[in-house]
């Protein structure tokens, strides 16, 4: 018998041992030359790939912050 979360309660995933992702990782820095609203396709897939692994039970050295800057930096937006 699994333990039941009401819809407010949020999920918490637990990092497992050995899936550590040291970062920063991956450069966006490439990207710089396409359009402008194509940058922001990729920094809103970043954000989702990042969800999804962490979602997964890996852990990003990167805090979400130092992420966030990065890749906006990275992007130029």
């Amino acid at each position: 018998m699994g333990i039941e979360r009401s819809p407010q309660q949020p999920k918490t995933v637990q990092p497992l041992p050995g899936r550590t992702i040291a970062g920063p990782w991956p450069s966006y820095a490439g990207f710089t030359h396409l359009p402008e609203h194509e940058r922001w396709k990729l920094y809103e897939s970043a954000k989702r790939n990042r969800r999804e692994l962490e979602g997964q039970g890996f852990e990003m050295v990167e805090s979400y912050d130092a992420f966030v800057q990065r890749v906006t930096r990275e992007l130029d937006i």
